[in-house]
């Protein structure tokens, strides 16, 4: 494929909430541009963006996917992404190079969960939106509805390009209040669309949608307002300019009609595309940071430039290895090209380019800045990394991840696996780094945190079939302490004689409570070398060794000073040996007296939730023993501030999913650690026993 200049390039990211049809959109936009031959299904499993077995297998996009086909004159660059909200990294890493957004919305659902949330990426990233409404052709439709609701939901800067001159079965007419024509379409028929004048029975409505058309894109400039004035209206071209300086600044969201499934609205839509979304040099330079000069600057898409190039995406495939997705920001690459990652210097030769569509690679004379493709086999760049010329250090800014917080703990099914794991997810993170792996070193555990149940079962199968380990999750063991509310001491005489040499070792220990967080402070008060000094070391170890492996439930000992201030020695059978486990025997003597108590960590929960949600959500803290600290309001939402207990977290992702349908946002860090109370208490000492013996 020959290179294309940065002006007749679009490139678009097709996101919306699960099962609002955008696999099929691409589907239908493919067929129009005359990608495929066919229209591929989501339940056969034959459309061009889900080709992955896994996606196939529960007929929902799992990974972006990236097309590419012509129409008018321009390549479109088009990223089918998930709905699912489990994979929303792919979500923000394709929007973070896209020039323009597509949200698709389910006419007979209207505004979702996953519609919000995507809404706020393109707040983040402030990219020009548009809706696209789809299903139009489906059962129980509604235009009207989901029109106000968008309007309702983000403002009444949506505004309707389009509206079905019928909707539900056998809808195969739109009404475009932009060209003031009527779109008919022959359903499964691609190029089938003819344009004819509205009907009377259309044209009030039309006329009335033209002239809200009209007076919202002349609010959004000066000079068209001025021109609105006075002559009343504005001309095709006059819209068409203004709608494309508003999708800019986001100050106009237009909102267009399409049933994928029957090629309904597809043709004019890559019209739209190609009129409407703004090219590379039309949404302007991208931000980069120089750090030979210390500064950000501007890269402009020029293809004569120094070569910038960031990777947004990194995958393997089976006998292929390791691709990377990338787009161009300045300059050009090719077969051959030498270029650096910023990050790290490392020297990287770019093999043969590729554009995509979906599975299919096809070779490319080159790149020009503005433009995405994919390269294959770096030595050591993946996704966030910047490509650049030698001599070149600018770095594009890093996509930023939605934070995992499902966190369960993995083993391996069959001892001696753990190499295996640990270099399988290594591998997963490049491709995913919307997830995280921790190691637990004081239960040597291996944690993961996702983004939810599906993201977790997803890398689980993908380390089975791509690296042949099977592992078997658990959940998080949390870290309890424990710790005293008294001062008390207690001899430990440690006497032994086996017929040679004997064991003599004695102390008397006060143990002293501290403030919270102090840890373990270890001193001593012998006088008249009762001790000798010599085992005072020993005394120390067998004290240190003690707390770390506690008293209770084997949890470690925190907030307590232990002093030695009296004992006894032998000449001869007193030994270092002999100290330490006299030690640790008077330590544990004097920890049964000074009131023990089991400390579990508590967490700073932060729940953000559209209103209707905050009562349920309240009365689930309160019923996991968490504490509300807070509560503001912003527009819609309520952020509820708490304070929860780590072993409450475990099914706390659960219950936010169940009571607000996927709503609800959260985080938590850790705060600080509180008394366990005595009930749950003696349950966590007895079930520890019971492990035990």
């Amino acid at each position: 494929m020959q290179a294309v200049q940065p002006d007749h390039i679009r490139n678009i990211v097709i996101t919306g909430h699960a099962g609002s049809g955008k696999t099929m959109l691409t589907e239908s936009l493919a067929l129009s541009m005359q990608i495929t031959n066919r229209l591929g299904t989501v339940e056969e499993g034959t459309t061009i963006s889900d080709y992955a077995e896994d996606e196939i297998e529960k007929q929902h996009s799992l990974n972006s996917s990236l097309i590419h086909g012509t129409w008018n004159g321009h390549k479109i660059n088009i990223i089918d992404t998930p709905g699912l909200l489990d994979f929303h990294g792919d979500v923000k890493s394709s929007m973070r190079v896209a020039d323009t957004v597509l949200l698709t919305v389910n006419t007979s659902i209207g505004v979702e969960v996953g519609t919000d949330l995507v809404w706020e990426y393109t707040q983040e990233y402030y990219k020009p939106t548009m809706f696209v409404l789809t299903k139009l052709d489906a059962d129980r439709t509604n235009y009207s509805k989901t029109v106000e609701e968008l309007q309702e939901h983000y403002g009444h800067l949506v505004t309707p390009i389009q509206f079905p001159a019928e909707e539900g079965l056998g809808h195969h007419i739109i009404i475009d209040v932009l060209l003031m024509k009527q779109l008919e379409f022959s359903p499964d028929k691609p190029g089938s669309m003819t344009v004819s004048d509205i009907p009377d029975l259309y044209k009030k409505r039309a006329e009335e949608m033209h002239f809200k058309l009209v007076e919202a894109v002349a609010e959004t400039d000066e000079e068209l307002m001025n021109r609105y004035f006075d002559v009343g209206n504005l001309t095709e071209d006059e819209l068409r300019a203004g709608i494309k300086s508003a999708l800019l600044t986001r100050t106009f969201f237009p909102v267009f009609c399409t049933s994928p499934l029957h090629l309904i609205g597809s043709e004019r839509l890559l019209t739209a595309i190609v009129n409407l979304c703004p090219s590379p040099i039309e949404r302007g330079p991208e931000h980069a940071y120089c750090s030979m000069e210390n500064k950000e600057t501007l890269l402009e898409p020029d293809p004569a430039g120094h070569t910038v190039a960031f990777i947004f995406k990194t995958m393997s495939e089976p006998r292929v290895g390791e691709i990377s997705y990338l787009r161009v920001y300045s300059g050009h690459i090719e077969t051959g090209h030498e270029l650096i990652d910023a990050q790290t210097g490392q020297l990287e030769k770019i093999g043969q380019v590729y554009t995509m569509e979906g599975q299919k690679k096809v070779p490319a004379e080159k790149l020009l800045a503005g433009d995405i493709g994919m390269v294959v086999k770096l030595k050591d760049s993946h996704t966030n990394d910047t490509l650049a010329d030698k001599g070149t250090d600018c770095r594009i800014s890093p996509i930023i991840f939605p934070e995992p917080l499902l966190a369960t703990a993995i083993e391996p099914a069959a001892q001696g696996d753990e190499e295996k794991i640990s270099s399988g997810l290594h591998h997963l993170h490049e491709e995913d780094p919307s997830f995280s792996i921790e190691h637990d070193m004081e239960f040597n555990q291996t944690i993961i945190k996702t983004l939810g149940e599906t993201h977790l079962e997803t890398i689980i199968n993908r380390l089975e079939k791509k690296f042949n380990v099977s592992v078997t999750t658990d959940p998080v063991k949390i870290p309890y302490r424990e710790t005293i509310r008294v001062t008390s001491s207690a001899q430990g005489k440690y006497k032994k004689q086996s017929g040679g040499r004997g064991q003599y070792g004695d102390v008397w220990i006060r143990i002293e409570p501290t403030d919270r967080n102090s840890g373990f402070s270890f001193a001593s008060e012998v006088v008249g070398g009762v001790v000798p000094t010599r085992y005072l070391p020993a005394v120390e170890k067998g004290l240190r060794e003690t707390v770390a492996s506690g008293v209770l439930c084997g949890c470690p000992v925190v907030d307590l000073k232990a002093v030695v201030y009296d004992g006894s020695h032998h000449p001869v059978d007193s030994s270092e040996f002999a100290f330490k486990i006299a030690a640790s025997m008077a330590f544990k003597a004097a920890f049964e007296k000074a009131k023990p108590l089991l400390l579990e960590p508590y967490y700073t929960l932060s729940v953000r939730t559209p209103e209707q949600y905050t009562g349920e959500i309240v009365g689930e803290i309160s019923g996991k023993r968490g504490k509300i600290i807070g509560m503001d309001a912003d527009s819609r939402f309520q952020t509820v501030n708490a304070h929860l207990p780590q072993s409450s977290l475990r099914d706390f992702h659960f219950q936010m999913v169940r009571l607000t349908q996927s709503r609800a946002r959260y985080s938590y860090s850790f705060s600080h650690y509180e008394e366990v109370p005595q009930d749950i208490a003696s349950q966590i000492i007895t079930t520890q026993e019971e492990k035990q013996g």
